[in-house]
């Protein structure tokens, strides 16, 4: 078959496609319709996991390459129901601010930040906040936390020891609480006590740490002594010194608070040390559960399009049997008469995946102007999801298309 043969039947399968769609709209429909969810599942997790993934990024990128954790808790996902054999990890001992002290001492660590988080209820004048999520933070914290104070200032090193009532509030605070006046100065209830609002942050918004959500910071003696949170959930945030290798330095805070909480040197450790590259591989397994998700879902999107394509076709076929004849009669090739309807079969699966892409594209606009995530669907996620659709047509039309091409013109001509 020539090039300019194989075009015209191409414009051909693509105007007959059209014309089966529109004197069968409700099975045409049915058989887009398949297809179009395949391909907006596609879409939409792509775009979705596409955004949390780089909100995650910035987040471990924000407390630095050579930063690493050390925790009560193990870092993995585990079924603990409170019980000692499912979560031992529950008798240790907390991790405290003189234990946080002991490491920043040594050589090889710049600074360690000790963090605790908690809720509070938010009020100033007759309005009120509730559930407004509290972190209290060592000095230096934005160093390794990531974000930027819009207006007015951090709390100083004396601040938090002597557990000053000051406090930073996020814009989501600032709009609804303060009713957008000027946060700054302005005195706010939290537990029945009296704080002033010394800055506005905006940390770096993710799924995890929504800018959409009342957010306040606070110096972490002032939360432990005029909020009365306990201690017992502290985690730290290590960063070495220039020149000096995580691993070194891992190696000297562990030893470190080994010493400090009197462990003998056959016990284990009662903490947890933890780096962003083993937090994100624990969160890549949770994705990799979402993208199970995506591709179940899709490929029963595609099966039930393929089953329509397979029926509208079949109809085509029986419909336009004589049709056959006469092209076989007049020299149409088996090829010829293949092609044709496989380029129809994959016509019907572009449009069910356009259709996709149109309204995954719509949802995503919706994801990402409504939420935190930057949801942005990859081209080569739009590019597999075209391909896909391509590939679906062609497998699941081959078979009214070889059966169009196997009939005898004899037949076909004397077909009622």
């Amino acid at each position: 078959m020539s090039i300019g043969t194989r075009a015209y039947s191409m414009f051909e399968g693509v105007r007959i496609a059209i014309d089966a769609i529109r004197s069968n709209r409700v099975r045409a429909g049915l058989t887009i319709l398949g297809i179009a969810v395949g391909v907006f599942v596609v879409t939409v997790m792509s775009a979705a996991v596409h955004g949390i993934n780089e909100g995650v990024s910035k987040s471990m990128a924000a407390a630095g390459p050579t930063t690493f954790f050390l925790t009560r808790w193990p870092p993995e996902i585990n079924s603990c129901n409170g019980s000692a054999d499912s979560c031992p990890w529950r008798h240790n001992p907390p991790l405290t601010l003189a234990q946080a002290k002991e490491v920043e001492q040594l050589p090889t660590i710049h600074s360690v930040i000790a963090h605790i988080g908690t809720s509070t209820q938010a009020k100033f004048a007759d309005r009120e906040l509730p559930g407004v999520t509290l972190d209290a933070y060592s000095p230096g914290w934005i160093e390794v936390n990531g974000g930027d104070i819009v207006a007015g200032r951090d709390f100083t090193p004396l601040e938090n020891e002597t557990a000053a009532n000051v406090v930073l509030v996020n814009q989501k605070v600032a709009d609804n609480l303060l009713a957008g006046e000027g946060a700054v100065g302005k005195q706010i209830r939290l537990g029945g006590k009296q704080f002033t609002v010394i800055g506005v942050y905006n940390p770096i918004a993710n799924v995890f740490d929504s800018g959409d959500k009342g957010k306040l910071v606070m110096p972490y003696l002032t939360a432990v002594r005029r909020m009365n949170v306990g201690a017992w959930w502290v985690d730290l945030t290590i960063k070495p010194r220039d020149g000096v290798s995580r691993d070194q330095a891992m190696d000297d805070a562990i030893a470190t608070l080994r010493t400090v909480r009197h462990l003998h040197p056959a016990a284990i450790n009662d903490f947890f040390a933890s780096t962003p590259e083993k937090l994100m591989q624990l969160y890549d397994k949770v994705v990799g559960v979402f993208f199970l998700v995506m591709i179940t879902l899709s490929a029963i999107g595609l099966c039930v399009g393929g089953v329509g394509v397979i029926a509208i076709m079949m109809i085509s076929v029986t419909e336009r049997t004589r049709e056959i004849g006469v092209r076989k009669a007049l020299g149409a090739t088996r090829g010829t008469i293949l092609w044709q309807f496989l380029v129809e079969a994959v016509t019907l699966t572009t449009i069910g995946a356009v259709a996709g892409l149109g309204a995954g594209a719509a949802l995503t606009f919706i994801i990402r102007a409504t939420t935190p995530i930057n949801a942005v669907a990859p081209p080569e996620a739009v590019l597999a999801a075209l391909v896909g659709s391509s590939l679906a047509g062609i497998i699941f039309g081959l078979v009214p298309a070889a059966r169009a091409a196997r009939l005898d013109p004899v037949d076909a001509l004397r077909y009622e």
